[in-house]
């Protein structure tokens, strides 16, 4: 039997020796179900976030700085938000925010209604870009391959799959791109494109890196690179909540704490956590650092 978990949470990725043709193949299992676990989202949203976490590493992946990626989709349906970031190190969060009743079985466009794609680069140093895509494909895949199309001009193929292997919620997904150097061309890229697309759901969730590429490009020279780990990674704590409290004016504040016990519950959208807040901890925060 195939070593499941040897290349779960693992980000790979591979260059083809004689075509100007570089690849990355991702699945997330832990990374997925630490994501899942801290909401109760209807299975439309979960595969949906699954796909768009898998983006997401993928396109952190094309990254040539340190810095984060933000993919989001705003809609006024029923899911009025999805959202993940990523970053260079492959720590990926992701949340859902929903306003009204998702069925089993929803299309992209039935859950969003009307809506866009935005995806923030933000780098550590120079300046954020930002790109809004219309979600006039029927998949956030086709959106995301239109993305590559007009901000960057490379060819480029995205698969993602999600679903359950072995009992496990997972999620899976290769990018395969034209060499921004100018030196691919055209036709390697369609060779290796319609051979990617042949790949299958037992093979994209059950095989490790290596026996996946073989399985697909066994007559290519590959050259696969050693893996990035991922995970799941939110970021928040007591003072991050404390700053965002501080947002809210004085008469606000002073209403929530009658209203519940003197106390206020800040609770983190992505992963659940919650923080508690007395007036005297709040008092605390208005003090000067020191």
């Amino acid at each position: 039997m195939t070593n499941y978990t040897q290349d779960n949470d693992q980000l790979y990725r591979y260059l083809f020796k004689d075509r100007a043709v570089r690849g990355e193949w991702v699945r997330l299992n832990q990374t997925f179900n630490d994501t899942l676990n801290t909401h109760h989202y209807p299975q439309a949203v979960r595969n949906l976030l699954g796909e768009m976490m898998v983006a997401t590493s993928l396109l952190t992946a094309t990254l040539k700085f340190n810095g984060n990626i933000t993919v989001q989709i705003q809609g006024d349906g029923p899911l009025k938000l999805a959202l993940v970031n990523g970053d260079d190190q492959q720590r990926i969060r992701a949340l859902a925010r929903l306003q009204g009743d998702i069925q089993d079985g929803m299309s992209l466009h039935e859950m969003i209604g009307k809506g866009v794609l935005v995806i923030t680069i933000a780098p550590q140093e120079g300046e954020r870009y930002q790109g809004v895509v219309p979600l006039d494909k029927p998949t956030i895949t086709e959106c995301l391959e239109e993305y590559f199309i007009r901000s960057e001009q490379l060819q480029t193929q995205l698969i993602i799959r999600t679903g359950e292997y072995q009992g496990q919620p997972v999620a899976a997904g290769m990018l395969l791109q034209i060499v921004p150097d100018g030196s691919g061309s055209p036709e390697d890229f369609e060779h290796l494109a319609t051979l990617t697309a042949t790949i299958k759901d037992e093979e994209i969730f059950g095989l490790t890196a290596e026996e996946l590429l073989y399985r697909l490009y066994h007559e290519e020279i590959v050259e696969l690179f050693p893996a990035q780990a991922v995970h799941f990674y939110c970021g928040c704590s007591q003072d991050r909540s404390g700053a965002a409290l501080l947002l809210i004016s004085d008469e606000e504040i002073e209403q929530i704490l009658a209203e519940h016990n003197g106390s206020i519950d800040m609770q983190c959208e992505c992963c659940g956590t919650h923080y508690l807040f007395n007036k005297e901890a709040i008092e605390k925060l208005k003090q000067p650092k020191e």
